[in-house]
């Protein structure tokens, strides 16, 4: 295609307004000119930006030659815009991919609990070495806000593929180096040293992938369907823990207790090695995120905001959105960790039958988020948080009574009724993270929101859980745990946490233009 033919094509869409048609060619000498004469796909780009041009009102009658700059900037986003289905396949199955081995790695550690406080502490009653273990699962997630703030500062400033490939080889080898520590019989207390050190690495790395693995792919996605694209990461938490749940029933089955204690829980540790490494291949083949491409390219004249002003501009988005990941952190570890636990210590289940009931309803959870997505994105944010808030408020203690019967069906059964709160919450948090903030700080406000959050109320849910059955004497004092904090979260989001879905991603925090723009009715562009 030469560019006589694109003089035709402009000819036939009607496109003759002079501002219009002067700010066109000078899109297209800029940002098309060398790609025209050299490929046959610069044909379909062309006869994209007509389309979107022709949508626009203003090139359809105006005679306003002012309308010309405007048009350059709305033609540039929106082409931005357009990803690919190929491309965002491929973006949605790397950070699927990371995402996966992060919560993998956390997902054993609280699945082998028993086994690793046997192997790494002394103690004689178990209800203390178990509170020892979920004590070192909670110091892990004291390290993720650090994490997050530091890797999120660096994604702000270096993009957010760079992060994404440095933060799943770090996860995947400290997690290899929990399943090669030796027991506290040969190293005596340094095992147990050599455990927290592992696990504060855990969560150091952890801090900077899942937030910035939500982004990449909220950034690539279109307004109206981001929930259906980010719930591709919430799939992947459920998944990940829905695997090692899977493979530590098989290996509990199979293998004799005594070895399963000895060794076998070590294999699962060892795994992280490969499917780090096959992560690690996907992402690097990746680019950039358009939206933060777009940022850069756009803010030559603009610094890089520091740390200092990102929670001095940004802390009260921060503490509204913390104020419903609380309830999504709480909810997703006591769903996903402590439950199997709470199954075989309290209501006395055989780990493998524990386990297979949460690989059943975590298949389930991973299989119900696209739906919740796809939910989210037509009925919007705020309902969303209500119905999860409400869900959890008012099934939680009734999935504990429920569980105590002891039988197999019924383990699966209140797994189920918690998981479906869990993943509403769990769905609406992935896309909100971005919705939130604006480009120039996403990762760092998010990062540290998200991080802080889930230390405070998602590391502690395990031992707090723990403490509060052996404390009270009532096994139902986690689901009355739970349930306030739902009560709590469903009171931020219905008058603290504004509507946000569909409307166009904010670029600048200090943009006075565009957050009023975010603010107003969600966009009318069609997606396909």
């Amino acid at each position: 295609m030469n560019f006589h033919r694109f003089d035709e094509l402009v000819d036939e869409s009607c496109i003759c307004d002079q501002g219009a048609r002067k700010s066109l060619d000078l899109l297209l000498s800029k940002e098309l000119g060398c790609c025209l004469h050299n490929s046959d796909p610069a044909h379909r780009v062309c006869i994209d930006l007509l389309a979107v041009w022709a949508e626009t009102e203003s090139i359809k009658g105006t005679d306003d030659p002012s309308n010309g700059d405007k048009m350059e900037r709305d033609l540039a986003d929106n082409a931005l815009e357009k990803v690919s289905p190929e491309r965002l396949r491929r973006v949605v199955s790397a950070s699927f991919a990371g995402t996966v081995v992060e919560w993998f790695d956390f997902a054993i550690y609280g699945y082998m609990a028993t086994h690793i406080a046997e192997t790494f502490f002394s103690s004689t009653d178990p209800v203390i070495g178990l509170l020892e273990t979920f004590a070192v699962f909670a110091v892990a997630f004291c390290l993720r806000p650090l994490g997050g703030i530091f890797f999120g500062h660096l994604g702000d400033r270096l993009g957010r593929k760079k992060i994404l490939v440095l933060t799943v080889l770090l996860m995947s080898g400290s997690t290899a180096a929990i399943g090669l520590i030796p027991s506290h019989e040969t190293l005596g207390l340094w095992s147990a040293i050599l455990l927290v050190l592992a696990r504060c690495l855990q969560g150091f790395s952890a801090g900077g992938e899942y937030a910035g693995a939500t982004i990449y792919v909220v950034e690539h996605s279109p307004d109206t369907r981001r929930a259906r694209y980010s719930s591709a990461m919430s799939a992947a938490t459920f998944s990940s823990f829905a695997l090692a749940a899977g493979l530590g029933a098989l290996l509990s089955f199979i293998l004799p207790a005594a070895a399963m204690g000895d060794w076998g829980w070590r294999v699962l540790f060892m795994l992280s090695v490969p499917m780090g490494l096959i992560a690690f291949y996907i992402r690097s083949k990746l680019h950039e995120s358009p939206e933060f491409q777009a940022m850069l390219d756009n803010s030559a004249s603009r610094p890089v905001p520091s740390l200092t002003e990102v929670f001095r501009t940004q802390w009260g988005a921060m503490l509204r959105l913390g104020g419903f990941v609380m309830l999504t952190a709480l909810s997703f570890y006591i769903y996903s960790t402590y439950m199997s636990t709470f199954l075989i210590k309290v209501v006395g289940l055989p780990q493998h039958l524990a386990l297979f009931s949460s690989l059943i309803s975590l298949t389930l959870a991973t299989a119900f988020t696209p739906i919740m997505g796809r939910i989210s994105d037509r009925i919007g944010r705020k309902i969303t948080m209500q119905i999860a808030a409400g869900l959890l408020a008012t099934l939680t203690i009734p999935a504990y009574i429920i569980a105590e019967q002891g039988t197999f069906g019924s383990a699966i059964a209140s797994q189920l009724l918690i998981g479906l709160g869990t993943v509403a919450a769990n769905v609406v948090t992935s896309v909100l993270m971005s919705e939130m903030f604006a480009t120039d700080v996403r990762f760092s406000a998010s990062g540290a929101c998200y991080n802080i959050t889930y230390a405070l109320f998602g590391g502690t849910a395990p031992f707090v859980a723990t403490w509060l059955v052996a404390a009270t004497g009532q096994s139902l004092s986690p689901a009355i745990y739970v349930a306030a904090i739902a009560v709590v979260s469903f009171l931020v989001a219905t008058f603290f946490i504004p509507e946000t879905a569909g409307r166009p991603l904010r670029r600048y925090h200090d943009d006075v233009a565009t957050s009023a723009q975010s603010k107003s009715e969600p966009t009318k562009r069609t997606v396909s």
